[in-house]
């Protein structure tokens, strides 16, 4: 077991019937190496290329996908070789994607027959392993595993805490799912990636169901800051002492610290852009739905967040909640996007 990862894992997959070293379908996995060969990767944002990047840094050689041609050149990193064909990547024996919503993840892997792009499911080869690190539902990564499991390929969820800095400095927290010997061979990429690996269970959902949740759990903390530094400072306090005492007594969580610190400096460089955080709230409300649970302090934010779009600034980091509560709250503050 790598020293990266948790050595109690969650039993989040027990509830999902798949025995140990059986994938979804009932195609057994056998053991194998770690992941040794080119590693594909999809979707390269600001998370994606600093984790390629890190890849790239450790001697690992990547095909980073690419749409557009003019992409290319930001891509320029000793051992990375950018391309626009995504048949390039089906011969790797892991693809990595990092891509913004269940709509592209499904694109990538069932392909787009409009518009002439190949899926990976349909083209990866036997036994490789398809490791999505997007925030998306666990329905489509339900729908996404059988269908790899269906062409004999293996599919790992693996979602990340931590924004783009996080990623550069390889500080990351990633929750990984799936079958046991898949996990495994992808843990050198974990370990590469991030300072520590959740192993859940066998049920890829699982990953992005506890993904889900923390990215709510973390949007409402910073809806609450966004409140309180409103009061602080229409009281005409600094807040900079306020949160220094909250965050050195009751609230000394790294949501706390590192955006409580960003809402009283009102800054709000673009990291999670608001459409983002939106999307994965949705997902969040829609998973307690379906498991017949209310989360009425989660509309609020969801509220918000809509409400910040509206006002035009989906381009804005989710500390852009403290903007719209110094707005509601008859501040009129400044949006700056440079750190202080």
């Amino acid at each position: 077991m790598s020293k990266h990862q948790s050595c109690s894992p969650v039993a989040f997959g027990s509830a999902s019937g798949i025995p140990p070293g059986e994938r979804r379908g009932g195609v057994q996995s056998a053991a194998r190496p770690p992941v040794q060969g080119e590693i594909g990767f999809v979707g390269l944002g600001h998370m994606g290329t600093a984790m390629a990047a890190n890849l790239t840094a450790a001697g690992r050689r990547v095909i980073a996908y690419v749409r557009r041609p003019d992409q290319i050149g930001k891509l320029a990193a000793p051992g990375l070789r950018p391309t626009t064909d995504i048949v390039d990547l089906l011969d790797c024996e892991v693809v990595i994607n990092m891509l913004p919503d269940d709509a592209a993840v499904r694109e990538i892997v069932f392909g787009r027959k409009d518009l002439g792009l190949d899926g990976l499911a349909a083209g990866m080869m036997p036994g490789a392993i398809h490791l999505s690190m997007s925030t998306i539902s666990t329905a489509t990564a339900s729908l996404v595993a059988s269908e790899h499991a269906r062409n004999g390929q293996g599919y790992v969820a693996a979602p990340v805490f931590g924004n783009p800095d996080a990623a550069r400095a390889r500080q990351l927290f990633i929750v990984a799912a799936g079958v046991p010997a898949d996990v495994e061979r992808c843990q050198p990429i974990f370990d590469i990636l991030g300072q520590r690996t959740f192993v859940i269970g066998a049920d890829p959902g699982d990953a992005n169901l506890v993904k889900l949740l923390g990215n709510m759990m973390s949007a409402t903390a910073l809806e609450m800051l966004a409140e309180v530094v409103a009061v602080v400072r229409k009281r005409g306090l600094d807040p900079l002492p306020f949160i220094d005492v909250m965050t050195s007594t009751l609230f000394g969580g790294r949501v706390h610290k590192i955006y409580g610190d960003k809402i009283a400096r009102q800054t709000y460089t673009p990291g999670f852009v608001l459409p983002l955080v939106l999307k994965d709230v949705r997902l969040a409300l829609a998973e307690a739905e379906n498991a017949g649970v209310p989360m009425p302090s989660v509309g609020v934010v969801r509220d918000r967040l809509i409400t910040g779009i509206a006002r035009g600034y989906a381009e804005l980091d989710w500390t852009a909640l403290g903007l719209i509560a110094a707005e509601e709250a008859g501040l009129y503050a400044v949006p700056s996007v440079a750190d202080n």
